[in-house]
């Protein structure tokens, strides 16, 4: 995943950790604020594991920054907005459709999970709501307990502090927008 970074994205490992030391923040200080291991964290510093959109939010909260402070790429690399994809996980791709929406407080995304994939038993929650809208293919939302199945035009709006995971139940690719609002 770290790759050269000749038209790539900075990896958003790189900027977490950069966010991280010029705040002085130890890796102790940010687990107790976002309520993830200290390992985990090492691991989204060193690129070995890319967080998920809520883990992102909740990160850059920790820190004090936006979230798209943390996407930022490269000075002089130019990003087609509309055709890229920002790779974030193994199956699990999204790009931000709220560019320039520092310290706000509704960011949008346009999700793409691959057939039948999940975000590798990561489930998270961040205060605020969440909104999915399903573009195309099969999805399952599990909000705590409950399992939520949706396919095309279909759309749920949920609590986002309760613990949640997205899955691709489908053959195809599914292609979401996510809207998530933190107070």
């Amino acid at each position: 995943m770290a790759a050269k970074q000749t038209g790539r994205p900075t990896p958003v490992g790189k900027n977490i950790k950069k966010a991280r030391i010029d705040k002085k923040m130890t890796y102790d200080a940010l687990a107790n604020e976002t309520g993830f291991s200290v390992d985990f964290l090492k691991k989204v510093e060193s690129g070995k594991v890319t967080p998920p959109v809520g883990s992102l939010l909740q990160i850059s909260r920790a820190l004090s920054i936006d979230s798209g402070a943390l996407l930022k790429e490269d000075e002089g690399v130019v990003k087609d907005r509309v055709r890229a994809y920002t790779k974030r996980t193994d199956s699990y791709a999204y790009q931000t459709l709220t560019p320039g929406a520092e310290n706000k407080h509704l960011k949008g995304f346009r999700v793409k999970i691959d057939a039948m994939k999940d975000h590798e038993g990561v489930s998270y929650n961040h205060a605020g709501e969440e909104f999915v809208y399903v573009l195309a293919g099969n999805i399952e939302v599990v909000v705590g307990d409950y399992v939520n199945t949706l396919g095309p035009g279909q759309s749920l709006h949920f609590n986002s502090g309760i613990q949640h995971l997205l899955r691709n139940i489908g053959a195809t690719d599914a292609e979401l927008i996510v809207v998530i609002y933190n107070p």
